[in-house]
């Protein structure tokens, strides 16, 4: 079983509250997302694992298990070309669970008009598989957001 952890201190809103229709209706995986804390701040690795995708506003950690697990940055963040994000780990790189991945601000994701409502979603898992997914309140980096068995 994988538990994966928050990447990102905010307020959770569940997969349901993603301004965006592909998240939201959960085509890219089961999980939740988070309303971050409108700061400058580092996103974390939810898992320990290997970074198999690296963009400016969207990672992907594949753990010992093979679970991959998709960090996004914002709603439409692509769009910004990378201005505002700071990759802190490559491709390929070996991480742990609460290591800085990219440092970002959402309050300039915000300004640019852009939602920086962030899902972190459990690719190619069935929605069965994840267990105590964590859909509101409030959350730190590290803690738990759901179980992945």
């Amino acid at each position: 079983m994988t538990t994966v952890t928050s990447p990102l201190t905010g307020k959770v809103v569940g997969l349901a509250g993603v301004p965006d229709p592909v998240f939201s209706g959960a085509m890219v995986g089961p999980g939740t997302a988070i309303d971050p804390v409108r700061e400058q701040t580092e996103a974390v690795a939810p898992v320990d694992g290997v970074v198999v995708s690296m963009h400016p506003h969207a990672f992907v950690v594949v753990d010992a298990d093979g679970h991959g697990v998709l960090t996004h940055l914002g709603i439409d963040t692509v769009q910004l070309n990378g201005e505002g994000f700071e990759l802190l780990v490559s491709k390929g790189d070996t991480v742990t669970r609460g290591q800085a991945v990219i440092k970002w601000d959402p309050a300039a994701v915000e300004a640019a008009g852009k939602s920086p409502i962030s899902p972190i979603v459990a690719l190619e898992a069935s929605a069965d598989a994840l267990g105590g997914l964590l859909e509101s309140g409030e959350v730190a980096v590290g803690d738990a957001l759901f179980d992945w068995s």
